[in-house]
């Protein structure tokens, strides 16, 4: 193997000149060096991860804008694999001095020293850099709306929202952009840059008449395209939260029991998300927290029920071109008729569980080591029509817009449905309130005995391990032939 010799007095006064501004090849040098003095000290693998972040926040409540929050941060993470057991530090500092520091205390947790003055290190060679970032990503940021034009459109909004909101108590909107310059040099010879950019925007109103009560939001959401907030469809979102809330406001409140349920395409896969994505990414398997750890083969769903993860779907919230430990994205098939395909796995979790890679090493910012994550997430269209679905049920819920919950280690989950109707005789009836949905993942799964046509995607976060992270669930209208639903 090349080797360069490297003495204790030479270490001291290394010194590279990188690029300050930006992430490119004249990285190298300073990172494949960092990369060898980690093999060098005994470590079975090292990754090094730096990131460069601008990030900015926004809020309109009622008829005035309340806040601006920027925030920058630059930073790297180094991680440290010593047979199936790593460790990860993170700094502030990119000067060669600040990492070569990092890398000394990461080794040090592992029991691990940098090597002798005489010690050959070995050379490690980075792959030509993978720049996903060349071309019209390098322009995102400076194309993206300012303070003065986010301002403007929201206060547009929120007016919308005034004037089309009945019993209206109060309004939100609000906005953030997240841009981000990352990269990624590994000890196996990866080097890999991306940049990434994620805007958001929320409208939410509160209505109350009298003892009624209605709370309503929407999220819309976009990667990639820095004319996102401009081309903002932000009257027909004030419309729909708008006449949701008006629907909401009188409605009666759902009678406790177990329905059949129709699920609403979109925001509705939060509960696939939640209750059954969760189990099939690699930490879990780690955690022994997954009831699904040894039935890849196996039947595990309904046969109606085929799932997706995948990272490519244009603009939508969880795509990337790269993850963050640098494997191009792909597309993972979860389930297909209900049968158990693979798993998402990370480095670690294809390490210490045998299962490959997906492309799903995923993490919040430089303060996190990557771990097994989903990024857009949804259950497949099957061959139904709505009607198909509704029709189908006797006596039923419909819900249309879901909100907030929680799950449980081994998948038991609660949420609340923020939007529902009475199904009767196969006829959408009434609106309803106060439903929670309450089950178990591998029971309900077995009850998802049909799908529409009709997939649609919504943007959303999810918090883990490795930190809050932006993904995409997703689904077609879905039956669920029995739930618990609580209510009064």
């Amino acid at each position: 193997m090349p080797a360069t010799l490297l003495r204790s007095a030479d270490l001291a006064h290394l010194s590279y000149s990188p690029k300050g501004d930006r992430f490119d090849g004249s990285w190298e040098s300073p990172l494949a060096t960092l990369l060898g003095l980690g093999r060098a000290a005994g470590a079975d693998f090292v990754e090094i991860f730096l990131e460069r972040n601008h990030y900015l926040s926004t809020l309109v409540e009622d008829d005035r804008l309340t806040s601006v929050s920027p925030r920058l941060s630059l930073g790297a993470g180094i991680r440290v694999f010593r047979g199936t057991s790593d460790c990860y530090v993170s700094t502030n500092d990119l000067s060669f001095k600040g990492l070569r520091a990092a890398l000394e205390k990461a080794l040090g947790l592992m029991g691990l020293l940098l090597p002798s003055p005489q010690a050959y290190v070995p050379e490690i060679h980075l792959e030509l850099l993978r720049d996903y970032a060349q071309g019209r990503k390098e322009g995102w940021l400076a194309s993206c709306s300012s303070i003065a034009e986010v301002a403007d459109i929201l206060l547009a909004g929120s007016d919308r929202l005034r004037q089309k909101t009945q019993h209206l108590q109060s309004r939100r909107l609000s906005y953030f952009r997240d841009w981000q310059e990352v990269m990624v040099a590994a000890s196996d010879g990866t080097f890999g840059r991306d940049i990434r950019l994620t805007q958001s925007a929320v409208a939410s109103v509160l209505c109350a008449d009298g003892e009624h009560r209605a709370s309503i939001g929407e999220r819309n959401g976009d990667t990639s395209n820095p004319d996102f907030l401009r081309q903002w469809d932000y009257t027909t979102l004030a419309d729909t939260v708008a006449e949701a809330a008006g629907k909401m406001l009188y409605a009666d409140y759902v009678e406790s029991g177990t329905y059949p349920v129709i699920m609403a395409n979109q925001f509705g896969g939060v509960i696939f998300h939640e209750a059954c994505g969760h189990l099939l990414e690699t930490t879990q398997i780690e955690r022994g927290t997954t009831p699904f750890a040894d039935k890849k083969g196996e039947k595990i769903a309904h046969e109606n029920l085929t799932a997706w993860d995948e990272g490519i779907t244009s603009g939508a919230f969880g795509s990337i071109d790269m993850d963050d430990e640098g494997m191009p994205t792909q597309r993972t098939l979860l389930i297909e008729n209900g049968i158990l395909k693979n798993f998402l796995s990370d480095r670690a979790g294809s390490m210490r569980t045998g299962h490959p890679r997906t492309g799903s090493g995923r993490r919040q910012s430089y303060t996190y080591a990557a771990a097994s994550r989903m990024r857009n997430t949804y259950i497949a269209p099957g061959e139904y029509r709505v009607e198909d679905l509704i029709t189908s049920i006797d006596r039923g819920i419909y819900c249309k817009r879901m909100g907030g919950g929680s799950v449980g280690a081994t998948g038991q989950f609660n949420f609340a449905v923020e939007e529902a109707y009475w199904i009767e005789h196969g006829q959408i009836k009434q609106p309803l309130k106060g439903a929670t949905l309450i089950g178990e993942a591998k029971e309900i799964m077995q009850r998802i005995s049909m799908s529409a046509n009709d997939l649609a995607l919504a943007p959303g976060f999810c918090g883990s391990i490795s930190g809050s992270i932006y993904v995409t669930v997703g689904q077609p209208h879905i039956k669920v032939d029995a739930i618990t639903v609580g209510g009064r």
